[in-house]
């Protein structure tokens, strides 16, 4: 049985209702190329891409420098398992060790963000000997069992029934509750520094001291789920270390998202005194530092350095915040660097992504229907975002 490719949308829209099982409700379009913040359809149709795919297109569509790792690698060798030595895995384990802040050491690379969460959190058991893991109302942690067991956001812990024991919840930024709950049980605290999903919600940096005060306290690892705000997209290589964050360095870091460019990858990054804890066999994984995916992620990290993305982020949402004050509507600009969520004075989020779709311009929405999310690439140009404030403003005018 061959099959052929097809450019019609209606006709690839149809062919995949027919063969694929349900995931998201999807947008009325199928990019098939993309260069930078841009995608063009099977229509020919181009989109200002402000949402990258759930944050993962940080270097941009089709970056040529990853584009180009990608296609030697591949050329050299696709993949081998971890039961032998990788110069490729090597070269990369180095390069995000030596991105990260200081104290984290060892890296672990998996496939996807809640998978990470998952070895995270088998970490830090395997460190304390406990093994109640405390997360936070709002969090979000991935959809395997206890990622989605940690997850306290809407309906996804029904989903993930029956859920894995060991999950507390705490009231994310009060203190209080977390130590109402951090006895010689817990293993771990776990939460998502920046409630992307959500609603792109912080908390202020006192908070995340007295975390790391109360971990050190009571011998609880602390991890941050940086899936979505690590590899830059905070204006910083990572939230942890920063000034949003305190300066607070977690225990472990966790990645996915952005780190390859669109190569599925996720990491867990961490300091000595945990890496003492795993042993050989204590850890897993067929795909996780294959070839093709660490030459994206050494690419990818290459690419953010060379383009000076990191400053790029940071000047972008100086302008999205001074651009978007005084917009009809618009209560506020929540978030950090290029994970920005705008809030509405009304429920209309809904409605605003719909009609920035119509103009062509890609935006997520959040749980919170007052907020609209943008999770762009890190090159957003200055006049790209201006595109978006132009429409946001004349969207504004007709609500």
């Amino acid at each position: 049985m061959t099959t052929e490719a097809t450019t019609n949308f209606t006709e690839i829209a149809a062919r995949e209702e027919e063969f694929q099982l349900a995931t998201y409700k999807k947008f009325p379009f199928a990019p098939v190329k993309g260069e930078g913040c841009w995608v063009e359809t099977s229509e020919g149709e181009r989109f200002l891409d402000l949402y990258g795919g759930h944050a993962v297109c940080a270097t941009g569509h089709c970056h040529p420098h990853v584009v180009e790792a990608l296609r030697e690698q591949a050329g050299r060798l696709l993949f081998y398992s971890n039961v032998v030595y990788s110069d490729v895995r090597a070269a990369a384990a180095e390069r995000l060790v030596g991105c990260a802040p200081d104290g984290i050491t060892k890296a672990f690379f998996c496939n996807s963000g809640t998978e990470a969460n998952e070895n995270a959190m088998r970490m830090a058991r395997m460190k304390t000997g406990r093994e109640n893991v405390i997360t936070f109302t709002g969090g979000f942690h991935g959809r395997t069992a206890d990622s989605i067991s940690a997850t306290f956001l809407g309906k996804y812990r029904e989903i993930g029934k029956p859920n894995v024991p060991g999950h507390l919840c705490a009231e994310f930024g009060n203190i209080e509750s977390v130590a109402a709950l951090a006895d010689e049980t817990v293993a771990a605290v776990m939460l998502e520094p920046v409630q992307s999903m959500a609603g792109v919600t912080m908390a202020p940096p006192e908070f995340y001291r007295e975390l790391r005060r109360l971990c050190d306290e009571r011998g609880m690892l602390l991890i941050f789920d940086e899936v979505q705000t690590g590899v830059g997209r905070t204006g910083s290589w990572f939230f942890a270390g920063s000034e949003a964050a305190g300066r607070v360095v977690p225990d472990v870091i966790t990645l996915a998202k952005a780190l390859g460019s669109g190569v599925p990858v996720g990491a867990c990054l961490t300091n000595e005194g945990v890496a003492s804890a795993i042993k050989e066999n204590d850890l897993g994984t067929t795909f996780g530092g294959g070839m093709l995916a660490m030459a994206a992620v050494s690419a990818t990290l290459e690419a953010i350095e060379a383009d000076g993305m990191l400053e790029n982020a940071r000047a972008v949402e100086s302008f999205l915040r001074d651009s978007l004050a005084g917009v009809p509507n618009v209560a506020g600009v929540r978030g950090v660097g290029l994970l920005v969520g705008i809030e509405f004075d009304e429920p209309i989020a809904a409605k605003v992504n719909k009609a920035l779709l119509e103009r062509r311009i890609i935006t997520g929405t959040s749980s919170d229907p007052k907020v609209l999310r943008l999770l762009p690439p890190l090159c957003l140009t200055l006049d790209e975002a201006g595109l978006f404030v132009e429409a946001l403003r004349e969207i504004s005018k007709e609500l």
